[in-house]
């Protein structure tokens, strides 16, 4: 009798154990510019570990308050180290789980096939921009609030750029304007120009423009998973992942 209840014990043990692993999930909230290498990071994890991984994208203007409000919390939260300063004072993250993540450059689109200009010095760069019909960017400010909608407006207004054409764009993005044809160049992160249709790479903006993004990611404090969260972290910022990063115009740190 003793061993038919000691076996219907490691049963009901065992039982438990697969379900709590087919239903393990980390929640991961972060901006656009990150997103097609964390999906397929995330699609590899669940491979992996069966642990499902749900990613929510949000644009800067919300992301704060996504954070702060969203039912079922995030586990995992990816920002802007400015922002994840502001998170990480307001006790926003879990202490100690912080990692530095990766740089996203903004770089220059030009239509598919067309010429790849040099434009590896801001003395190389002026001319090719003056020559544009159109430079088009994410119009800056409300509703999206896109970070690199605000770095671009400020880089177009650099002395070294008067006359240059730029023109925001209102709905959609820089990329998708210049795949319509509304352009002949584009400044974007460089994750949105490659996975674009119909526009290709002219490479990053100059190094002494300063144009890029840092970011950094950890354990929300409203995550119900913690340690999850903690491993999935782990695992995207190992390095056997930073290829995953670099093919999808991530550097990581």
């Amino acid at each position: 009798m003793r061993h038919v209840y000691f076996s219907a014990l490691m049963f009901t043990a065992l039982l438990t154990s697969v379900i709590q692993g087919a239903t393990a999930e980390i929640r991961v909230l972060s901006p656009p510019l990150v997103e097609a290498a964390l999906e397929e990071l995330a699609s590899a994890y669940t491979k992996e570990t069966g642990t499902t991984v749900t990613l929510k994208s949000d644009v800067m203007g919300r992301i704060m308050n996504t954070i702060q409000t969203d039912t079922p919390a995030a586990d995992v939260i990816l920002l802007p180290v400015n922002l994840m300063d502001s998170l990480e004072k307001n006790d926003g993250v879990k202490p100690g789980t912080r990692v530095a993540l990766a740089r996203v450059e903004i770089g220059l689109a030009v239509r598919a096939g067309a010429p790849h200009p040099d434009i590896s010095t801001v003395g190389k760069l002026r001319p090719v921009l003056l020559g544009a019909r159109a430079v088009l960017h994410t119009q800056p400010g409300p509703p999206r609030n896109s970070m690199e909608a605000g770095i671009i407006d400020l880089l177009l207004k650099r002395p070294e750029f008067v006359g240059v054409n730029a023109v925001p764009v209102a709905n959609g993005s820089g990329v998708t304007a210049l795949a319509r044809g509304d352009g002949d160049m584009a400044m974007q992160v460089i994750p949105a120009i490659l996975t674009g249709k119909g526009i290709e790479s002219a490479g990053p903006l100059p190094a002494e423009l300063g144009a890029h993004i840092d970011t950094a990611t950890a354990v929300s404090a409203r995550s119900a998973n913690p340690a999850d969260a903690l491993a999935f972290i782990r695992y995207i910022t190992r390095p056997e992942a930073t290829a995953v990063w670099k093919t999808k115009g991530v550097d990581r740190f």
